[in-house]
């Protein structure tokens, strides 16, 4: 497929970087949802100030579109073993496998450790805490770094095996394992549509009560859906920017989404990005087809946005901080201007927020 690509072809992966000390990686949530800090930057004069994620409202106007991303983060890592046919299907070693996105019916894309001994052919058991098989799949095809395509055995719902026995994805910055609370917490408190293997980290901030003050205010909720995939992990083997190639993913956007933004759109009101999915999805949208008025679409995207790309809907974004050298910087890097996004990351480090994931977010108007 052709790579939507957007870039200055003048610019390096490593003009993205920054350093960060191990230690402001975030390791856990905030004690309470919507109680981190908040970075302000001001894209018209590069400068910031520090607030609250409680400040929010008063940094949106009545009439802003505030978009959201509704997708839900699956329990995508399982643990089980192989078997090896010629022995009747005895189990052997321990495997973990890492669901990355639907191919076909019961088909998944996967990344499985350790990746070498797991041949084509080979059948994979998943049993529950009671040793009973919840799941089980042949490997169809080999890819590399360890992908692999997975057909499953049908069985009645397959999310619910899923949510018995597999374990919420974390980031691989995050180093400890699940724990019980990251089934509530690395989810958005609107997600409804699963599909994700990430969270959208910056609706993680977001509380019913919050999402009530906005609509008191006068600020118009849509939301829409990307699922994310692991390529937001994923590093850039690539050392120009005109270079990189993004994973793609599944987006739909329906017909009152749509609606809402074209209505902002005609009456000049601020359409306000919850996340950088939210960004691909929408810029994704209005650069396809018949482009403006957006219309009701679903599919995947493999949009890379970087300096030099013109945004057509969004206007302000609320984000998280994002890894050095990764294609989100790039992102925020082309809304806001590159310069002015790692000054404001430097001066996140010296004030000490906390990054990634469960970190604290920057609101960019």
């Amino acid at each position: 497929m052709t790579q939507e690509l957007h870039s200055d072809r003048g610019l390096r992966v490593s003009d993205f970087d920054f350093d960060l000390p191990e230690e402001l990686i975030a390791q856990q949530p905030a004690l309470e949802r919507g109680a981190s800090r908040m970075l302000v930057l001001d894209r018209a004069t590069g400068g910031v100030h520090d607030s609250m994620f409680a400040e929010l409202p008063s940094l949106l106007r009545p009439g802003d579109l505030l978009v959201l991303n509704d997708s839900r983060v699956i329990p995508a890592r399982l643990y089980g073993r192989r078997t090896l046919r010629r022995e009747k299907e005895r189990p052997t070693g321990r495997i973990e496998v890492m669901l990355t996105e639907p191919a076909g019916e019961d088909r998944w894309h996967a990344l499985v450790r350790p990746g070498r001994k797991v041949a084509i052919g080979e059948v994979l058991v998943f049993p529950n805490a009671g040793g009973a098989i919840e799941l089980k799949a042949e490997v169809l095809e080999r890819g590399q770094f360890g992908d692999r395509l997975l057909q499953f055995e049908p069985v009645d719902d397959f999310y619910a095996a899923l949510d018995r026995i597999g374990h919420i994805p974390l980031p691989p910055y995050i180093h400890r394992d699940d724990a019980a609370a990251d089934r509530e917490r690395y989810q958005t408190v609107y997600s409804r549509e699963r599909g994700s293997v990430a969270a959208p980290t910056a609706g993680l901030h977001f509380t019913p009560g919050m999402l009530e003050a906005l609509s008191a205010r006068g600020v118009e909720i849509a939301r829409v859906t990307l699922h994310v995939g692991l390529g937001t992990f994923a590093p850039l083997r690539v050392e120009r920017v005109d270079e990189v190639r993004l994973h793609r993913e599944r987006y739909s956007i329906e017909a009152d989404a749509a609606e809402a933004v074209n209505r902002a759109v005609r009456e000049g009101r601020r359409i306000v990005a919850v996340g950088t999915t939210v960004v691909r999805t929408l810029e994704s949208a209005a650069a396809k087809g018949t482009g403006l008025p957006l219309a009701p679409k679903s599919g995947e995207t493999g949009i890379f946005i970087s300096p030099g790309f013109q945004f057509r809907l969004v206007s302000a974004l609320l984000t998280n901080f994002h890894l050095p050298q990764s294609s989100l910087l790039m992102l925020v890097g082309a809304f806001a201007g590159r310069e002015s996004v790692l000054a404001a990351y430097r001066h996140a480090v010296v004030e000490r927020y906390r990054f990634f994931s469960y970190g604290d977010c920057m609101f960019i108007g």
